[in-house]
């Protein structure tokens, strides 16, 4: 990223900032937790993605001379706060899953421990980035599962939200599952495949379709790829781009090659052209699509026996247009009072809005024989989980729900890892292709029947019995503050 974000940020952040600075507070420590609630598109799981771009946000934290002059104009912050800023930096502990994990609801996936000052001063940027690439990883998982060994290519730059929407979701969407992306500039910044073929105006331009046909193979032929249906897909396009690779066959320039769709029956007109094309002695020649796609057209097109091998997924990947937004949110768990780290809790209503107290971790478990995840369990920082006794976890709100896995059974992995420890940066960057090799592993240790996209099966999510006790009490202390029964 390497630019200064620091002014990006939601304005109750610096005023809460010069609150804390006035009330003398800005020292005292915090602990955040960033999670979600629901997973995107009604999934079985979601995507972490983003992590590298907040490491870079935190390190560049920076009030330079330009940011405080404009904070200063507004005529809301004293000179004592804004002289403050001026050499204000992250110096505390960030603890985040690897990016690319599979990741559930409820989860701590990024804890910030720091001054109240700069944890909370971070939030809407962390949330930001995360939030977006996540959703967008997420969106792609879910494509790459419906196209089963086919490749999905990213095609979303035109229809991205803005030129950081088209390069950040390019790089979450090769990460989630695709192949490629059309995307130049996200190529050359992450070291991502890409691809592309040619448009409706290429053909337009030229007299006849054969000519056009013609004139790009010769140019590149060592990956030809031919649009057919600028006029009419099987009378016209399919039968010269034939015509063209019978030619190339002939010169011996022939290498990788197929044709692509963009419109009509694609079921229909896939199988046709597999025909078509079969019959003239090309059976290896890849049919790719695109027109509108996303996963739940993709499964079906499937479903119809389609004749389709790589799949162009252009708004409906880059936009998340069925789900435009993650969900992420960030709430204090814990703040030192009279020189103690206390639990914090936030109640609601709504169940699931009740936060989870306390500096805690995630605790993975999988089954030994298939390397499946069985279940995650949220526990508090301290607690250790022995893989030699049997473990009975049960569902946090509907506690009858229970789940025992025998001693010997299963193995655990503990997600949270250190980025910044004091201030200084311990993060170890991975290529882009090395964290989509990652998230592969991570898609292959879930279990099919949570990777379906209608229906699936829901991984549990559940506290460990100490925090849920710990919940437990600090929810029936405030009760009766309050006066309730």
């Amino acid at each position: 990223m390497d630019k200064n974000l620091t002014l990006m940020t939601d304005l109750y952040q610096l005023t809460m900032m010069q609150g804390y600075f006035e009330a003398n507070m800005h020292n005292q420590k915090a602990v955040f937790d960033m999670f979600y609630r629901k997973n995107p598109s009604n999934n079985g799981y979601a995507i972490f993605c983003g992590l590298e771009q907040v490491v870079d946000y935190v390190k560049n934290i920076n009030f330079d001379e330009t940011s405080i002059s404009y904070l200063k104009s507004l005529n809301i912050f004293k000179e004592n706060f804004l002289e403050y800023l001026k050499t204000f930096k992250f110096c505390g502990n960030i603890y985040a899953v690897p990016e690319g994990s599979v990741i559930f609801p409820s989860e701590p996936l990024i804890r910030v421990e720091g001054s109240i000052m700069e944890a909370q001063f971070i939030e809407t940027t962390l949330l930001n980035i995360i939030n977006h690439q996540s959703l967008i990883a997420t969106k792609a998982a879910r494509l790459s599962w419906a196209a089963g060994k086919d490749s999905v290519i990213e095609f979303g730059l035109r229809r991205a939200q803005g030129p950081d929407a088209g390069i950040y979701g390019a790089r979450a969407a090769v990460i989630g599952g695709c192949s490629s992306t059309s995307n130049v500039l996200a190529g050359a910044m992450f070291n991502i495949p890409i691809t592309g073929t040619h448009a409706h105006s290429w053909i337009m331009s030229f007299d006849d379709e054969l000519t056009a046909f013609r004139t790009y193979a010769n140019i590149f032929s060592d990956r030809c790829v031919l649009l057919v249906d600028t006029f009419d897909t099987l009378k016209s396009g399919v039968p010269n781009a034939i015509k063209v690779f019978n030619e190339m066959k002939q010169k011996g320039t022939l290498k990788e090659y197929g044709i692509r769709l963009d419109s009509g029956d694609l079921a229909y007109i896939s199988g046709k052209a597999r025909k078509m094309l079969d019959e003239a002695g090309f059976e290896d020649a890849f049919i790719t699509a695109s027109s509108d796609l996303d996963e739940n057209i993709i499964s079906s097109l499937k479903q119809q026996g389609t004749k389709i091998n790589v799949w162009g997924v252009g708004t409906s990947l880059i936009t998340s247009s069925d789900c435009p937004a993650f969900g992420g949110v960030y709430k204090l768990c814990a703040k030192e009072e009279n020189g103690n780290i206390v639990p914090k809790i936030k109640l609601s209503e709504n169940t699931d809005k009740v936060t989870n107290p306390h500096i805690k971790k995630i605790v993975r478990l999988y089954d030994k024989q298939t390397n499946k995840i069985k279940a995650d369990l949220i526990c508090l920082n301290d607690e250790i989980i022995d893989e030699t006794k049997d473990l009975t976890i049960f569902h946090p709100i509907n506690t009858w729900k229970k789940m025992t896995l025998k001693a010997n059974e299963f193995y655990i992995r503990e997600m949270l890892q250190p980025v910044f420890l004091n201030g200084e940066c311990v993060f170890k960057h991975r290529e882009v292709m090395e964290i989509k090799k990652y998230c592969e592993d991570e898609k292959n240790s879930l279990w099919d029947e949570t990777k379906r996209l209608i229906n699936p099966h829901i991984v549990p999510v559940d506290l460990s019995t100490n925090l849920y006790n710990l919940k437990t009490e600090m929810i029936n202390n405030i009760r009766i503050k309050k006066g309730e029964n």
